[in-house]
């Protein structure tokens, strides 16, 4: 699926990049470490990425936070106000009067306080790896560890040689293969400056939405890894007993984003489908009374046309099925209760 790139503009005049792909009911990204709209599609297997996963049923919305990728880039300043401007532009723009929110990792905070501030415009959140604040290092060593680590970022991060970007690839993927290890460390270097990027580490140690928790009045799911290092399971397992009636779905695994290579792939897309689904059913009409037909529908052979067709045909495929349900419901008065396996 091919992705459409704009850009709008900030209440404070920040140029932002923003990409969607897919059709279907809105789910906007929000991701505050490392991206770049262009360069982030280059991961091999992207259709069998999270955010490939994400585009199947979905109008799904990424885009490149101030500073970083093909947005803005001589930004110093990132607390949660400016980032949550980011945000605002970006579904303005897209005049999007209600949508899903996805905030992951870092992009969390930004997303719990949108929807904690917007709560007519957001119909479902989902925090995947994320956390309300991130606590202080625990022992001597690890705060030694950390200062040497920032110490590499502003000299380092923009050499051709990747040893310096390579100890946090190391953090944040520490089950990847070469290549989605090579993928990420380049990411990394040509999604912003050193500089900007020790700023945006700086800016996280001061954050801490914990206050916003229980004011956050829609749906939330909360999505995290038991083996997360940058994000321990204990700072999702947090966000969810702090807002109210949140539902926690733990996945195994240690990289902190789920790799194309990994089955929590597939199980991720399942809880964020079945999760949005439950938005659709709220919202249907009422059911009819008198006689009701039940539709069943199933792609036959779906496995052995993946394999002739290839992942790429076979959502084709797939979608041009969905379009004809969808239109032949549409014309009957008819309600798609469930589009997912």
């Amino acid at each position: 699926m091919e992705q459409q790139i704009r850009f709008c503009t900030t209440s404070d005049g920040v140029r932002i990049a923003y990409a969607t792909v897919g059709e279907g009911p809105p789910l906007v990204r929000v991701l505050g470490w490392c991206t770049h709209l262009e360069f982030e599609r280059t991961l091999p297997d992207w259709e069998r990425s999270i955010w490939g996963a994400m585009s199947r049923n979905h109008h799904f919305v990424r885009y490149d936070g101030r500073g970083f990728g093909l947005s803005d880039r001589d930004i110093k300043s990132f607390s949660i106000d400016a980032k949550v401007r980011d945000l605002e532009a970006v579904v303005d723009a897209l005049e999007l009067p209600r949508f899903a929110l996805l905030g992951t990792s870092e992009g969390g905070p930004t997303a719990i306080t949108y929807a904690v501030r917007h709560p007519e415009r957001v119909s479902r959140l989902i925090l995947y790896g994320s956390f309300a604040r991130i606590p202080p290092p625990e022992t001597e060593e690890d705060e030694q560890l950390l200062s040497a680590m920032m110490m590499t970022v502003i000299p380092g991060w923009g050499r051709d040689t990747p040893e310096f970007r390579q100890l946090w690839t190391s953090r944040f993927l520490p089950d990847a293969d070469r290549d989605e290890i090579r993928w990420f460390n380049e990411l990394q270097k040509v999604s912003a400056k050193g500089e900007t990027v020790a700023a945006l580490i700086g800016s996280v140690g001061r954050v801490d939405v914990r206050e916003l928790l229980p004011q956050i009045a829609v749906p939330t799911l909360v999505i995290h890894r038991r083996g997360d290092i940058i994000c321990p399971f204990d700072m999702g397992r947090e966000l969810a007993a702090l807002i109210p009636g949140a539902r926690l779905v733990p996945l195994e695994g240690k990289n902190h984003i789920p790799l194309p290579s990994e089955p929590e792939i597939e199980q991720f897309a399942q809880a964020v489908e079945e999760f949005m689904a439950e938005d659709e059913s709220e919202t249907k009409a009422p059911a009819p009374s008198g006689l009701v037909t039940i539709l069943f529908t199933d792609m036959e052979g779906s496995t052995s046309l993946t394999q002739r067709l290839g992942d790429a045909g076979a959502q084709e495929l797939l979608r041009a099925h969905n379009a004809i349900v969808r239109e032949a419901l549409k014309t009957r008065d008819g309600a798609e209760i469930k589009h997912t396996g």
